[in-house]
């Protein structure tokens, strides 16, 4: 704005205020006057001039107001217990001993999921602290998102910390079209981005499989190899062998990570052409010597990858430290129908199959292959095989080579099956290798694999054992222990006397693990007390 002459500059003002009227006299000051009093005088005359002298600017558009949610609200004990699970977020117990408090953050994706199951709506004062939430751990997001509803999305566009949250939700927010929208959802498929439409074919997918496939064969000429591949993989759910013949021209693509996820689907349906090309070249190289006393598995590798077999999914080079001939025939075996052996081998059993002694050292690739053809075809019957008796001196099982073929068999069985196995291993074998194999069980933990936990934390805490091994167990326990369980811990929360051999300080430390456990349990059960208390109510 334009001064007038007599009008003291704004810079002069601060000047004198921070010099102080003692050491220099206002500008424009009247001497008659005290100098603090003229100079907040003229401070107030210039503050005016300034505001007056600005040039009114445009208002911005005023915003949408934010959408209804109309799920039901939350209970009021459980909305109190989602503020101090978020506000104990920025907390954390560090790198030492974690005493016996909670750790509230670890509750939250239970927290949610229950919530969810409910079908509660977030309160709306707390949606930026759990946006906060789910930006740190991107393991939260799809429940909390879900958890949030729409108006996470229209705060994910006022704040660009947020922004994950338009990125995980299809059109930024916008629904996707129903079934009955065939015009949005051709308009959708042929206009969005790569994002709306993966998530578009999945939707379609999960309703009604034909009409995906058939989308997706609309523009499958078109699209790029990389999208192809993600595309491709949408096919898993509801794969049937309706799919046969759009992975059959699948299989002639010149992607060959498209031509092996294609193979890799149609090996899933046993009655697929794929599948049986592969049984036959399986066959070809596993047989039963009966010659010996004791009947015994033969095998007979091949001696090449001829390009059949590349076009039927099979990787011709083989990795690092990887002879050829076992890459390749672990890739058959894989592929083949599981129904492929009974007859082929003397119709045994899978269990009897499982038993048999094989020649020249192909146990471990046959029964590895054997695995993953397992998890691949969810043939429990072969899993069951594979994974052997819990309770037998060989942790490994007859068939499962590692822990995590074991887990990846393991989910094959229904829940209370995978849990009894699980148990009688932890009974058997203890703590130390069953970590990944409590990661696959259902929560919470069925009543004997609960039990068995207990017991084994309780064994090793007997016998002086260093506390600090089981610490991934126990936070499982926190998480997974049905928190009726809680009473019979109660006799574990004092100090142990140690052993002469026990780990310094190791008594103290199992005494403060389960007492943490047992707050941990009674606090889940309150939370989800809290979550049902709407529909004890209603």
């Amino acid at each position: 704005m334009n001064r007038t002459p007599d009008a003291p500059a704004w810079e002069e003002l601060v000047t004198t205020a921070l010099l102080g009227t003692d050491r220099r006299i206002p500008p424009g000051g009247d001497p008659a006057r005290e100098a603090p009093v003229a100079l907040l005088d003229a401070a107030a005359v210039a503050t005016v001039r300034r505001r007056a002298g600005l040039r009114p600017a445009r208002a911005a558009d005023r915003l949408e107001p934010a959408p209804e949610d109309p799920r039901p609200a939350l209970p009021s004990a459980a909305a109190r217990r989602l503020a101090l699970l978020l506000a104990d977020r920025a907390g954390g117990t560090g790198g030492g001993r974690r005493g016996t408090a909670p750790d509230l953050m670890e509750l939250l994706p239970q927290w949610l999921t229950t919530a969810n199951t409910h079908g509660y709506a977030a309160p709306p004062q707390m949606l930026p602290a759990l946006l906060d939430a789910a930006r740190g751990r991107t393991d939260l997001r799809p429940a909390a998102l879900r958890f949030a509803g729409p108006r996470a999305v229209w705060l994910a566009r006022l704040n660009p910390d947020w922004r994950f949250a338009l990125r995980a939700t299809p059109g930024g927010g916008t629904a996707l079209p129903g079934p009955e929208e065939q015009e949005r959802i051709h308009r959708l498929w042929q206009e969005g981005l790569f994002a709306e439409r993966v998530a578009l074919l999945a939707a379609i997918r999960a309703r009604e499989p034909a009409a995906a496939r058939e989308l997706l064969a609309t523009t499958w000429a078109t699209e790029r190899a990389e999208d192809r591949l993600m595309f491709l993989d949408s096919l898993r759910t509801g794969l049937g062998p309706s799919d046969e013949p759009f992975l059959e021209q699948a299989l002639a693509e010149r992607s060959r990570n498209v031509r092996a996820t294609a193979a890799e689907l149609l090996s899933a349906l046993p009655g697929s052409a794929l599948a049986g090309r592969m049984a036959v070249r399986a066959g070809a190289c596993v047989a039963v010597d009966r010659t010996q006393d004791t009947p015994t598995i033969t095998v007979e590798a091949p001696h090449e990858c001829d390009p059949s077999m590349e076009r039927d999914g099979v990787v011709p080079k083989a990795p690092a430290g990887r002879g050829e001939r076992s890459w390749w025939l672990g890739q058959l075996v894989e592929a083949a129908p599981l129904g492929t052996w009974p007859p082929r081998l003397g119709g045994r059993t899978p269990a009897e199959i499982v038993a048999l002694p094989v020649t020249d050292d192909w146990q471990a690739e046959l029964h590895a292959a054997w695995c993953r053809a397992a998890v691949r075809q969810k043939d429990a019957g072969w899993a069951r095989a594979l994974l052997g008796t819990p309770s037998a001196p060989e942790a490994g099982g007859p068939g499962a080579v590692s822990l995590a073929e074991r887990a990846k068999l393991l989910g094959t069985l229904d829940a209370a099956e995978r849990a009894e196995w699980v148990a009688g291993f932890v009974a058997r074998h203890g703590l130390s290798e069953a970590f990944q194999l409590l990661g696959v069980c259902a929560v919470p933990w069925a009543a004997p694999l609960g039990r068995a936990v207990v017991d084994a934390l309780n064994i090793a805490r007997d016998a002086g054992s260093y506390p600090w091994s089981f610490s991934g167990v126990m936070g499982l326990a926190e998480r997974c222990l049905d928190p009726a369980e809680a009473s019979r811990l109660d006799g574990l929360l004092a100090v142990p006397d140690e052993p002469e051999d026990a780990s310094p300080g190791a008594g103290g430390y199992w005494a403060e693990a389960f007492q943490r456990l047992v707050t941990t349990l009674r606090l889940r059960a309150a939370m989800f007390e809290e979550l049902g208390s709407a529909q004890v109510n209603g």
